[in-house]
């Protein structure tokens, strides 16, 4: 006898086929869809927000819910503006000092450096001069190929900079229209789910949104912890601008590695500028050294990690592991990823300890 699906088994298979090619075209739509995942993240942080206000009333009445976006999205770009504020002040400060102090950097470079240099029988400058002239060198002898480089450069940089562009214009508009609809989104996308799964997916929904609370808050507490740290180191070592340098590491630490680099920069560029010998540095080396450790084996695990159910070692996986598998993405988002499949693996274990197969 030939074998033939049933009814039921052409349509669980036609629905599967047709989830699976929109998982493929939402993969291939990728680049576009950064704002929108941007904008749904951000939503998801802030609907908490709009939803008090929502509730809150205000002579009797209850505040209507485009006022409460309104509201939250305001205080929400005020503390990225603010963020910016403390930011541009540091950088017109220390970039026209630091470009007074190239040459002088440049010299002291040279007159460490080129003594053993020469001994290794490379017999080059350092110095401004050196400088200028290996450039001139370089440019002469491979010119159009150094052009055609710059300009290629210059085309995927034109790209990348559009792209952001449109990503940071796009961000806020989808963001007020997904708090607006936040509620109503949720009710689609449980609509969509198959009646005999939706208890299963409310619940684990409800189980991945407490750990993601709990994850948010945990990384809330890092943030304030090591800004507070850094503005303190900072300040103690006799940093001029310690405070905001001390700040912005602290804020950015939610972006892994690039929040510290740039907060490392700056407090590198401070201590050349402020600092005649090498205490400026060393003290930079220590204090943002320390901040990692702190950061890497204490603050992370213990309140972000222990709030999610996920064990230091576990913390420490999931970034390497998230960071191999999907770049810088993968490490933004590696904790909250974990949680969400941690949810998952207690079901797929609790039914694994409940089959015939286990038991049998």
């Amino acid at each position: 006898m030939p074998f033939s699906f049933t009814p039921d088994q052409k349509q669980s298979a036609f629905w599967l086929v047709l989830w699976l090619a929109l998982a493929v075209l939402l993969y291939a739509l990728g680049p576009i869809l950064t704002p929108f995942i941007a904008a749904a993240i951000l939503a998801y942080a802030l609907n908490g927000g709009v939803d008090y206000l929502d509730r809150l009333k205000v002579g009797g009445l209850n505040l209507p819910r485009p006022l409460a976006v309104t509201v939250v999205m305001l205080l929400f770009l005020s503390t990225v503006t603010l963020l910016v504020l403390i930011v541009l002040p540091v950088l017109q400060k220390e970039i026209p000092l630091l470009r007074a102090q190239i040459p002088m950097f440049l010299a002291k470079m040279d007159l460490m450096l080129a003594p053993r240099l020469h001994e290794m029988g490379i017999h080059v400058q350092l110095d401004g001069t050196g400088i200028r002239k290996i450039l001139t060198e370089q440019l002469a002898t491979s010119g159009d190929e150094f052009w055609s480089t710059v300009l290629a450069s210059a085309k995927v940089g034109g790209v990348a900079v559009l792209g952001w562009a449109v990503t940071v214009i796009l961000v806020p508009v989808v963001l007020f229209y997904m708090l607006l609809d936040w509620h109503r989104i949720l009710e689609r996308i449980t609509g969509a789910v198959p009646r005999r799964w939706v208890v299963q997916t409310i619940g684990m929904a409800q189980e991945v949104n407490v750990l993601l609370a709990q994850y948010l808050r945990g990384q809330l507490l890092v943030m304030m912890v090591l800004a507070a740290y850094y503005s303190f180191g900072l300040t103690v070592a006799g940093f001029e601008v310690a405070l905001p340098v001390g700040i912005i590491t602290g804020l950015l630490v939610f972006i892994p590695y690039i929040g510290f680099g740039i907060g490392l920069v700056l407090a590198l560029i401070a201590a050349v500028l402020q600092f005649s010998d090498w205490t400026g540095i060393i003290a930079v080396a220590i204090i943002y050294g320390s901040g990692q450790v702190i950061e890497g084996f204490f603050l992370t695990p213990r309140l972000v990690g222990e709030r999610i159910g996920l064990n230091p070692l576990a913390v420490i996986f999931a970034l390497l592991a998230f960071g191999q598998l999907f770049g810088f993405v993968g490490v933004l988002l590696a904790l909250p990823a974990s949680a969400v499949l941690m949810v998952a693996f207690k079901h797929l274990r609790h039914h694994y300890l409940r089959s015939s197969f286990y038991n049998a």
